[in-house]
């Protein structure tokens, strides 16, 4: 974790950012499991990254209810200002969005002042039209953020899958002028297959929702391959892989 947040700290080697011309840069958070709160708080310290939870039972959510909201309330309570929810896809793949709703709005309400992101476990949904109900039932529950997978999947990010939950949100704010967040996780590893998402969402949405506040990719492995291309665009030589490891 102090690897990773070290990392977080300064995403890319300081000799490419000064030959880049540009100054610092952070990533928008760190996620964590909820013990692993405390020292990620101590390694971020003075940084003002977010740290962020995941929770209810991360990743299958299959954990008695009581205890999912119990996990969320505690990971607020030991720093957390993001949490990362899954939901009980049982209630998708049986049409029970009443359930749905009812389970995203405990989450929101043991969430408090902190960030909610849903994660939809789209992989596990059965088909599109799933997914778009389920973004829609989570947005009006009160989520944040709606995010694809929880990278634990068979199936994760994909294009199809991001289109759906990006008109989603798009719907979702011309009809209520709320701005939801979107997050695709697992799946994207290359920094050019992170060009089409950004594409999409300047397309689809428009340039606000390439802020981090709207907008996030699940980079761990996405972020090395963004160092390897811009050192190569600098240096014009590429160095190995694990030399740009964020853990």
């Amino acid at each position: 974790v102090k690897r990773l947040c070290a990392k977080a700290r300064q995403p890319v080697r300081g000799d490419i950012m000064d030959a880049l011309g540009m100054g610092p840069i952070t990533v928008g958070a760190v996620c964590v499991y909820h013990d692993m709160i405390a020292p990620a708080a101590e390694a971020l310290a003075g940084s003002g990254i977010p740290i962020a939870a995941v929770s209810t039972g991360f990743p299958a959510g299959l954990s008695p209810f009581h205890l999912r909201v119990k996990e969320i309330e505690e990971s607020v309570k030991a720093g957390a200002s993001e949490i990362d929810i899954v939901i009980s896809r049982r209630h998708v793949l049986t049409q029970n969005w009443q359930a749905l709703f009812e389970e995203m709005r405990a989450f929101r309400a043991a969430c408090g002042d902190a960030h909610v992101k849903a994660i939809l476990a789209t992989g596990e949904l059965g088909s599109l039209r799933n997914v778009a109900r389920a973004s829609l039932v989570c947005m009006m529950a009160g989520a944040d953020f709606i995010k694809t997978s929880t990278g634990k999947e068979s199936v994760n990010a994909t294009l199809p899958v991001s289109l759906v939950m990006i008109r989603a949100i798009r719907d979702y704010e011309a009809a209520t002028g709320f701005r939801i967040g979107y997050k695709p996780a697992g799946g994207i590893s290359k920094a050019k297959d992170s060009l089409v998402y950004l594409s999409m969402m300047k397309e689809e949405l428009g340039d606000r929702w390439l802020q981090p506040d709207l907008f996030r990719f699940g980079a761990s492995s996405l972020l090395g391959d963004i160092e390897r291309q811009l050192e190569h665009y600098v240096t014009g030589a590429y160095s190995a892989s694990y030399r740009h490891a964020a853990g």
